[in-house]
């Protein structure tokens, strides 16, 4: 072998030691991303971003993994095992066969965001109905009258407050409207008697959040979470939309007191927004003094948002 070959042969080692290197600095930053990302302040809305984005952050592993076999870089190879861990222990369980409790379903519910301005909400809802839902959830509804066409017959106990609703199968006892704390009624909470009992249910639209404005989201999920936890009822269920993802900090309060449908008996993220391409799951089923059965995600027509579903046992 002649000098220069020997000097462009090291030449090459030393690039793709520089190029492993940086593939293992960037593997460390995300690891301390996915195992660290509750530490940055929650300014403007960044925190909760970030919170609600980790799950994704996955995606890098594999783009690591292969860059790292292509620079041939062993030091690259290992350090992706480490994000690749944090990964698996904090989201890993998603992506496991639903643990859903045996026995027979006795209660489905279904929740969907309507999509202000929806051409066509009888499409929407009819294929929420389709699927067998005792309990149908729906927000920014407009009062359409084709609406009530698609579910009055299959569903004729309804209550509404002004842009959520419930439509069910059994009995609505009684219902109200509850506060929130967006300066006007966006949630109700209904006793609907089922052949099982009294069940109580929440239907809610928590306040939006965009990029540097969640104040006003972050608020409604605590007063929810203050509603729910006032409430002595033995079996409760909170529909909807509430514009945050259970990976979000702010989400806390209510799981503190609540489970969660999809985590517990559906497989992977069960994202719904938005509905052509999911990257985020504003959209939940959350419950207390029930068991789950399964739970998913359903795709409907016209609407920006993919339905919710789950179904539970006494």
């Amino acid at each position: 072998m002649t000098k220069s070959t020997t000097d462009e042969a090291a030449g090459s080692a030393r690039l793709r030691g520089r190029r492993g290197l940086l593939l293992t600095v960037l593997a460390v930053l995300l690891a301390a991303v996915l195992a660290g990302h509750r530490a940055v302040p929650n300014l403007r809305g960044l925190g909760s971003l970030l919170d609600s984005v980790t799950p994704l952050l996955g995606l890098a592993v594999p783009v690591l993994a292969v860059a790292g076999l292509l620079r041939r870089s062993r030091l690259a190879l290992l350090a992706v095992l480490l994000p690749a861990t944090v990964w698996a222990v904090l989201y890993g369980r998603a992506l496991l066969p639903p643990a859903g409790g045996s026995g027979p379903v006795t209660l489905r519910v279904a929740s969907q965001n309507l999509r202000a301005g929806n051409p066509d909400p009888a499409a929407t809802v009819d294929s929420l109905a389709a699927g067998g839902a005792d309990l149908i959830a729906l927000q920014e509804v407009d009062g359409d009258d084709r609406v009530a066409g698609a579910l009055r017959e299959r569903y004729p106990h309804h209550a509404a407050v002004t842009t959520v609703a419930l439509w069910s199968r059994y009995p609505v006892r009684e219902y109200a409207g509850v506060d929130t704390g967006l300066g006007w009624t966006r949630a109700l909470r209904a006793v609907v008697a089922t052949p099982d009992g009294d069940l109580v249910v929440y239907v809610a639209h928590l306040g939006s959040a965009r990029a540097g404005h969640t104040a006003t989201r972050d608020e409604t999920v605590r007063e929810l979470a203050a509603a729910v936890r006032a409430d002595a009822a033995p079996r409760l269920v909170v529909l909807g939309d509430l514009n945050t993802a259970t990976t979000d900090r702010v989400f806390a309060p209510l799981a503190r007191l609540l489970r969660d449908a999809q985590a517990d008996a559906g497989q992977g993220f069960g994202f719904t927004w938005p509905a052509g391409l999911p990257v985020t799951r504003p959209d939940h089923v959350l419950y207390r003094g029930l068991t789950p059965t399964s739970a998913g995600v359903v795709r409907t027509p016209a609407s920006d948002h993919r339905a919710v579903v789950a179904s539970f046992r006494w």
